[in-house]
């Protein structure tokens, strides 16, 4: 099993000078670092992070994973992000995108669910979330922002079995530069590929576009007591070389103990 972060994108609708991925959440922990973190915990053995908009803030931050580049993720959308990151792959894949703030349940349930997988949260939806609908088994029939009398939101994390991966590799090369990634599992799923929805509507699962999403993030996985061991506390963010200015305090608090410890 392999797992794809889709963070490429500039994430312009909030507004910071750095990778929207790199935004904190409670307790100082940015939203990729978190899922990584419950994506090794989940039992996965690769994951893969698709990265374009100042790329190397990412890498330096997680030198840990493995990287594609989208050199054209100023003019492409998610679907050619996650090409990227399949084009060689023969194995089962979860993927996510990168500002999808989740509880750690969640992607075990996507884990062990028997079919190629959606997560959804049956609920109203607003223009800009992504909606779906099922047919008469449950399997998703329509998926995308147009979907009309939608029965809830698709939250951006799903999951491709080995034995279609090939055919919706070809579904993305299919698609066009300015596509979501949904459009080409519409295209797989015309070529026979079924795509099974999860209702994950009792955990915590929100994706952070705009700044009122990043106000009810944190307020949703707010902690009541944070670690002492915490090196990086929540303070407003600071565009210092597009860092966030907890990140910048950690790695000079880092870099003050290695220098006290040589001593």
């Amino acid at each position: 099993m392999k797992a794809v972060i889709l963070a490429a994108g500039v994430g312009s609708r909030l507004g910071r000078p750095f990778p929207k991925c790199l935004t904190q959440m409670p307790g100082g922990e940015p939203i990729l670092g978190r899922q990584i973190r419950i994506l090794n915990e989940s039992g996965v053995n690769q994951v893969i992070v698709v990265v374009g908009f100042k790329k190397t803030l990412i890498m330096e931050q997680y030198p840990e994973a493995l990287y594609k580049y989208n050199p054209f993720y100023y003019i492409t959308n998610t679907s050619k992000s996650l090409l990227c990151a399949l084009e060689n792959v023969d194995d089962d894949v979860l993927w996510v995108n990168g500002d999808v703030v989740f509880d750690s349940q969640l992607i075990r349930d996507v884990l062990d669910h028997p079919f190629n997988t959606t997560a959804v949260d049956r609920k109203k939806c607003g223009a800009e979330e992504v909606k779906y609908t099922e047919d008469d088994l449950g399997f998703i029939a329509s998926i995308s922002k147009e979907v009309e009398r939608p029965l809830g939101e698709a939250v951006g994390v799903n999951k491709i079995q080995k034995n279609d991966i090939k055919t919706f590799i070809q579904a993305l090369k299919d698609c066009h530069d300015e596509d979501y990634f949904e459009k080409g599992m519409e295209l797989a799923i015309s070529k026979g590929v079924k795509f099974k929805a999860l209702d994950i509507s009792r955990y915590r699962c929100i994706e952070v576009d705009f700044e009122e999403d990043l106000i009810q993030a944190k307020d949703m996985f707010a902690i009541s007591s944070p670690s002492p061991a915490k090196l990086m506390s929540i303070k407003p963010e600071n565009p210092q070389n597009g860092l966030p200015i907890e990140l910048i305090e950690a790695k000079n608090l880092q870099r003050k103990l290695s220098k006290s410890s040589a001593g």
